[in-house]
Order: structure tokens, then C-alpha cells, then sequence
């Protein structure tokens, strides 16, 4: 549910009762991964979507009953052969929903959907599968390792529960953990579902031209927040990038070197000039960040790949540097090269292969074979 946070806590601000069905499960191939939510409040208003489209009828009168009786319940949508006109999903896979009614008492979700809101890091930790009496129960776990809430008032239990959900907001993760009722991390006691809500990944743009313009669109569109850098006072102006979260005046190296980066941070070189590029992407391909590429033809790829051996790099690193940047869609105005570039980062979070779907027989919904769950990026594609 902390993908519509925002939304729920103003609802929450206005004394609002509402109830919310998130996907916590998913099988096959399905429109919407887990942590994906719809919410329906007293009056019938929807914000949200746990389908595509799919369900979301039944799941709207699942919220609506969950407001009326006050139960939370987990229901699962899948694809009947036998009936192709029965509620389900038409792609053929299958998601399980948790509806919970979320009332004034319920003060841990609501702090939850607060401190998402508010851009902290923490993480809300539910009972998706165990004793019914336990459905639905939660956790609010902070980075510190603080929390709030219990499961089911036994101090041992909600200690292992904050503990696995603390490492999964460690690494910005969204999942399940599996609990013994004794508190164990033994599976085949409870489940919990876990949410993360993280800071939006960093993407810095370097070097303020044109195509960064174009660039620092595509990145927010992808949920980023967004930094352009350049030493040239000149370009790097509000006004030519009124879209970008932060401007930087200075040497791209200087900054990189002293700027926060973690494993999700995209790195995207513009400025297509040496006096920039290698001192930049030394440092750059040093990091242990997402994606790094370079703007620039195949010979400036080449001469570019030859100064950084030069300087040290070697083979392995190198190999992380994707220039020419971006996908080959054909793309020549700055938003074509945008859309390219944008389309090259997904592919590498999710695993995608960038070559066309029709025809092929790859899934659709990759789990994110590019890089390893914490965000780490797995080795280099050739």
C-alpha cells in the first residue's frame, strides 16, 4: 500500500476510514507486482490499481465489505481454462490480495503511510499468512531498527519480525519473510509481508545539454530523483532545466567523488568531451551504483575505452560502461534518445533483453535478472 501513500495519508489527515488491497503475492506472468494497491474509502472513491484492470471490480467489493464487517481478508485471482468469463486474470497468472480495513485504530498503518509520505525510510511488516487471528496484523519498522506495533503482543516474536523486515528495508526491498511462532526465522509458522519505503533512486545527469533537457523528463517519469551537473554556470541554469530536483555547478569528478550513491543510483554521462568523461567515469565505473553509461559515437567509445586503460581501469570495469548509451530504437531528436536511454536503464534493473516481444517466447514480467535482489548489479551482459 505505500505505492499510493501519499494519497492514503491525506485520507488519514482527514479522518477518513478506508480499506486497501495490496498484491502480496504474484504467479506467473501478472500486470502488477507485489506491493502494487487499490483503496476504496466510505463514500466509494478508488485510488490505485492491484490489476491492470483485471479484478479490480471484485476487489472493490471486497474493500467495501472489509469496511462494513471489519475483517481482513487474503483472496487469490488466478486464470479458470474452464471458464473464460470467470473474475480473474486474463494473462494467465495469478495474484493473492490481502484486504485490510484501515479504521482510526489502526494507528500503525496509518504512521506508516505517514512516514512513507513524508520520504523516510521504514517499513511496514504484515501477517499475510497464519492463524486467522493474526491476518493483517503489523509492524512499523524504522532504518534504526526501532519499531511500533505488534503481532501478537509477544515481545520475542516482534523482535525476529523487525528484524527481517529492517533487512529488507536495508536494500530498499519489497518481499516476504517467513516466521516460526516461536520467533524462530523457521518457515511454516507465519508470513509476513514486507514494504519498503526508500528514498526515490538518484539519477545525475552530467554535462547540461539539450539531450539532458529530454533526460531529466524520462527520469522523473521513471520515479528518480534527479541531479544535473556541469561545471559551465552558463547551462546549468533553472531556467533550461526547470524539471531537475538539484543543479550542480562544478567539475563532474569533484562532485561524484563527494556525492552520496548507493546501488540503485544511474549515473548518465552527456557531456561527450574528454576533458569531462575520463576523470568522470574513473570514478564512475568504481562505484558499486546501477548503471553507468557514456554518451558519444563508436570512435568516441573507442577512444574513450582506450584513455581509461590508460588510467587504469581494467577489463572488468570497463565492461560495466554502457556507450554508446542506450538502446537502438533509431532515435535522433533529444526525446528519442531519451526514451532510448530511459528504455536501457529498466532493461538493466528488470532484466530485460531490449529486443522486441512479438515473437518471442521470454517472459513478459521479468523478476530482475540483471542484478541481484539488493539492487547490486549482477555480472555484465556482453
Amino acid at each position: 500500500m505505500l505505492d499510493i501513500a501519499a494519497a492514503l495519508h491525506r485520507w488519514s489527515q482527514e479522518g477518513r476510514d478506508f480499506a486497501v488491497a495490496t498484491v502480496v503475492e504474484v504467479g506467473g506472468s501478472a500486470p502488477r507486482g507485489p506491493g502494487a494497491a487499490m483503496a476504496v474509502d466510505g463514500d466509494g472513491t478508488v485510488i490505485g490499481s492491484v490489476s491492470g484492470g483485471c479484478v479490480e471490480g471484485v476487489v472493490y467489493e471486497l474493500c467495501v465489505q472489509a469496511l462494513q464487517d471489519g475483517r481482513t481478508v487474503r483472496e487469490r485471482f488466478g486464470y479458470s481454462d474452464e471458464d473464460a468469463f470467470a473474475v480473474g486474470l486474463t494473462c494467465g497468472g495469478v495474484i493473492d490480495v490481502l484486504v485490510t480495513p484501515v479504521r482510526s485504530g489502526a494507528p500503525v498503518v496509518r504512521a506508516a503511510l505517514s512516514a512513507a509520505d513524508r520520504g523516510e525510510p521504514a517499513a511496514l511488516a504484515r501477517v499475510v499468512r497464519g492463524p486467522e487471528g493474526l491476518l493483517g496484523r503489523a509492524l512499523l519498522v524504522r532504518a534504526d531498527g526501532t519499531y511500533e506495533g505488534s503481532l501478537d503482543g509477544r515481545a520475542d516474536l516482534d523482535r525476529e519480525a523487525a528484524a527481517q523486515a529492517r533487512a529488507l528495508l536495508d536494500s530498499g526491498r519489497t518481499g516476504s519473510a517467513e516466521l516460526a511462532e516461536d520467533g524462530t526465522s523457521c518457515p511454516g509458522g507465519l508470513t509476513l509481508f514486507v514494504e519498503s519505503s526508500v528514498p526515490p533512486p538518484r539519477m545525475i545527469v552530467f554535462g547540461a545539454v539539450d539531450f539532458a533537457t529530454a533526460l531529466v523528463r524520462a527520469g522523473k517519469f521513471l520515479g528518480h530523483h534527479v541531479t544535473v551537473c556541469d561545471a559551465r554556470p552558463v547551462f546549468a541554469t533553472r531556467a533550461r532545466f526547470p524539471e531537475a530536483d538539484d543543479l550542480v555547478v562544478d567539475w563532474p569528478h569533484r562532485y561524484l567523488a563527494g556525492t552520496e550513491t548507493d546501488a540503485r543510483t544511474v549515473l548518465c554521462v552527456l557531456t561527450h568531451d574528454a576533458r569531462f568523461d575520463i576523470p568522470l567515469l574513473e570514478e564512475a565505473l568504481r562505484l558499486p551504483v546501477a548503471y553507468v553509461g557514456a554518451m558519444g559515437s563508436r570512435r568516441t567509445h573507442e577512444d574513450r575505452n582506450r584513455r581509461l586503460r590508460e588510467a587504469g581501469l581494467t577489463d572488468e570495469e570497463l565492461a560495466r560502461l554502457r556507450s554508446p548509451i542506450g538502446l537502438d530504437l533509431g532515435a535522433r531528436t533529444p526525446e528519442e534518445t531519451a526514451l532510448s536511454i530511459a528504455a536501457e536503464i529498466v532493461a538493466e534493473r528488470r532484466g530485460g533483453t531490449g529486443a522486441p516481444l512479438t515473437g518471442s517466447r521470454t517472459p513478459i514480467h521479468h523478476d530482475g535478472g540483471g542484478r541481484t535482489e539488493d539492487g547490486t548489479p549482477s555480472p555484465a551482459a556482453a
